[in-house]
């Protein structure tokens, strides 16, 4: 699609738009679509389905558009998908990035209904916030079929485990995989309604499935697009190598006052991150690699991964944060009400500590910042996180834990057995 880009009212209703993207009540088809044929376009071309039509949903549903696959768009709420109804295509700038297309993307089919979305699509990339997780599972459980992946764009720690658990607590029998990427492959952001902007195309994301041993199937159907997915070990490897966990929620916590006094303004890592500060993150990630270690899983140490990702390095956390001119005029949160707390606290912190409950392994830095983030927002984290109730784990031994995440619920089934003989 060639033409200008519009300005879009953020206030339109759906009485003020074409009537031919509505039925039943809900905002669907694009024009000119036949729905009425649900496809799947073979190996060469896989229909993806985008769940969260955000910053970097859009921009992942528009890449994928404009590199020639068929692509769904999904969102709970109708405000993010109306322009794109409305124009019937994303515009994906990418100024700086010569290996990424730009212009209008057409999208086949914009909806807030879940079942549209699925039905005939291949491959779920699930781009929302961890929290959102558990009612897309919910959501989607019922209309998904054999052969269908779904991606979680990141997991966070425990996603693919807690989102497989929705789905067979819901009873689905079909052969779906479920993984989980350790980041998300974008730096993308909206730039208007049915506009968005990349910034950077991330080189090497580790995606995991569950069992682990379905990670090369995985792997395989998303480099037909992406060649930027790489193996991982298995979801628990990149769950616990979730660095976001070290450098949000206690980052945040610690520098509360400032942020609420400056309204953010001061560099977050750089003047955020005191050497007593980062004393506090040392002990918090300390206590991460324990719990991982205590499953067999050995886990990137947050000093590890910014000489691994930034060449970074130093004899302390302190000294190797400071040595990274990547961190370089980032700015804190304007305000307390960020995803560094109501999205990393429950989604990454309460499943590490409560597998170290589980296991036996003391995690006190991480339960303090738990309940600080919980009394800064007025909020039980604990109630609200992924706990290993949440995760399908409650009541595992190691020997249980690794062999379903590596083998499937079947064999952690068989060790059970075996340990009541």
């Amino acid at each position: 699609m060639t033409s200008p880009r519009r300005e879009w009212n953020n206030t339109a209703s759906p009485a003020s738009l074409p009537a031919e993207i509505f039925d039943r009540g809900s905002l669907r088809v694009l024009p000119g679509h036949d729905e009425s044929q649900p496809e799947r376009a073979g190996r060469d071309r896989p229909v993806f389905c985008i769940l969260g039509a955000g910053h970097g949903g859009t921009a992942m549903a528009a890449h994928l558009s404009l590199m020639g696959f068929p692509v769904r768009l999904y969102n709970r709420s109708p405000e993010r998908i109306m322009p794109i109804q409305l124009q019937g295509s994303i515009e994906l700038i990418a100024p700086d990035l010569g290996d990424v297309p730009e212009g209008f993307a057409a999208v086949q089919l914009a909806t807030t209904d879940a079942e549209e979305a699925v039905t005939g699509a291949d491959i779920l990339m699930v781009c929302t916030p961890a929290n959102a997780h558990r009612f897309l599972a919910e959501r989607c459980a019922r209309h998904l079929t054999d052969g269908q992946v779904v991606v979680l764009n990141p997991g966070r720690t425990g996603g693919a485990l807690e989102f497989a658990h929705v789905l067979r607590q819901s009873g689905l029998k079909a052969d779906v995989v479920v993984a989980e990427a350790q980041t998300f492959i974008y730096a993308a952001r909206m730039m208007n309604p049915a506009q968005v902007r990349i910034f950077r195309v991330k080189n090497s994301i580790p995606v995991a499935a569950l069992p682990a041993y379905r990670t090369p199937e995985v792997v395989r159907r998303l480099r037909v697009a992406f060649p930027q997915f790489v193996p991982g070990d298995n979801v628990m490897k990149t769950s616990m190598d979730n660095i976001g966990a070290i450098f949000h929620p206690a980052v945040t916590v610690l520098n509360s006052a400032r942020i609420e006094s400056t309204r953010g303004d001061f560099e977050y890592y750089l003047e955020g991150i005191t050497p007593s500060v980062a004393r506090v993150l040392e002990r918090v990630d300390a206590e991460r690699v324990a719990v991982g270690e205590a499953m067999g899983f050995q886990c990137l140490t947050a000093r590890q991964w910014l000489y691994m990702a930034y060449d970074a390095a130093g004899s302390t956390l302190y000294d190797a944060i400071n040595a990274n001119p990547g961190y370089a005029g980032i700015k804190a949160p304007r305000t307390l009400d960020t995803r560094y707390l109501s999205e990393d606290v429950p989604m990454s912190l309460v499943p590490i500590a409560s597998l170290g409950e589980l296991l036996g392994v003391p995690t006190e830095a991480i339960r303090h910042i738990i309940g600080l983030a919980s009394l800064l927002h007025q909020r039980d984290y604990w109630a609200e996180g992924r706990t290993v109730e949440r995760l399908g784990l409650a009541g595992m031994s190691v020997k249980e834990i690794r062999r379903f995440v590596l083998e499937g619920e079947g064999a952690a089934l068989e060790v059970a057995l075996e340990g009541r003989r």
